[in-house]
């Protein structure tokens, strides 16, 4: 088998081809959108990257070619010994990385479907517009503390229209830099809504999405971000390895003798592990009778409310992995059969 390591560009990708002895065959630069018809070309091979934007779209034409793929994570490089001695160039990087693939079966990242990379686009689409729609409510909440004006409470939505009462009330013309933003957050607050609709119908048109949905807490955005960020809920083998992945167990720095536990690691997708966190509260606030919230609610009694949520969002991905794994419904009665973990 011949190992290929491709360096990618967004124009031009750098190639280094070897035998499974390690000798270098083939080095040459290649426009990045055609390496799919040269990959017809090679005999079988393992071919090797790093991940990046073009990443997965190269591996899918890889393996349609019928070659092995790995895709090493970026943040791994300098432990691969890329960059080594300060010095990095396309040429030594894809050397590297195929030398490492003729020594040894380096592990790849999950490599997600296409239908997931959609659907994580869409979210992530979402999220942009949502962020960008608090950045200019927070710009507007400023400018009205200079103007020592209060409104009256209210959503995101109504910003615009409590301002502008605001205005007339004090019979004062609002600045147009400030009127610019208002027009801009109601032109945000659409697509905004477009964009939650969407979410909300690819949730309904998902059975693994709707039965995460019988689980309290978890809403339609809730199972659609979950969904995605998995992909592939059979890769984890049982649902600590999943509450691991989002990082919502502890960390831990023991050395010699020394055994200290740290807060949760905070490893994975980051929108997941808010979604989680955001789901438990519903569920504190939403669902007391629920065992779940009974059993946060005593983890609060000892430990406090802040650490009981944070466990409650972790009993949540626990149980939304045994939903999904066993395609059953959520069952309340089977929602405290697991160990309590430590906190």
């Amino acid at each position: 088998m011949q190992h290929v390591a491709i360096d990618l560009g967004s124009r031009e990708s750098q190639v280094c081809i070897r035998t499974s002895d390690g000798t270098i065959v083939e080095e040459k630069k290649h426009p990045t959108r055609s390496l799919g018809d040269w990959m017809k070309q090679w005999p079988t091979s393992r071919v090797i990257m790093e991940t990046s934007s073009e990443a997965f779209r190269v591996a899918d034409a890889a393996r349609a070619a019928g070659h092995e793929v790995r895709v090493v994570r970026s943040t791994l490089a300098k432990q691969l010994g890329i960059g080594d001695r300060g010095i990095k160039t396309d040429i030594r990087d894809a050397r590297t990385l195929s030398l490492l693939s003729c020594r040894t079966d380096v592990e790849s990242v999950h490599i997600p479907t296409e239908e997931t990379r959609q659907l994580r686009a869409t979210i992530t689409s979402r999220e942009l517009l949502v962020q960008t729609r608090t950045q200019l409510n927070n710009r507007v909440k400023s400018w009205l503390r200079t103007q020592l004006w209060r409104l009256r409470s209210g959503s995101p939505e109504t910003l615009p229209d409590r301002v502008r009462g605001k205005a007339a009330e004090q019979q004062q013309t609002l600045p147009e830099h400030i009127e610019r933003v208002l027009l801009s957050l109601e032109a945000l607050t659409v697509q905004v809504k477009a964009a939650t609709q969407e979410l909300k119908k690819l949730a309904k048109d998902s059975p693994t999405c709707r039965l995460l949905m019988t689980i309290p807490g978890i809403g339609p955005i809730s199972a659609v971000t979950f969904v995605a960020a998995i992909g592939d809920v059979s890769r984890f083998e049982y649902g600590h390895r999943l509450e691991s992945y989002v990082g919502l167990t502890p960390g831990e720095s023991s050395s010699s003798e020394r055994e200290r536990r740290t807060s949760i690691t905070k490893a994975g997708p980051s929108s997941v592990r808010r979604t989680l966190i955001q789901a438990a509260w519903a569920v504190w606030r939403g669902y007391p009778n629920d065992p779940m919230a009974r059993w946060a609610m005593n983890i609060a009694e000892r430990r406090g409310r802040p650490i009981a949520i944070v466990a409650l969002a972790r009993k949540l991905a626990g149980i939304m992995y045994a939903v999904w794994r066993t395609e059953t419904p959520y069952q309340a009665s089977k929602a405290t059969r697991r160990q309590e973990l430590t906190v």
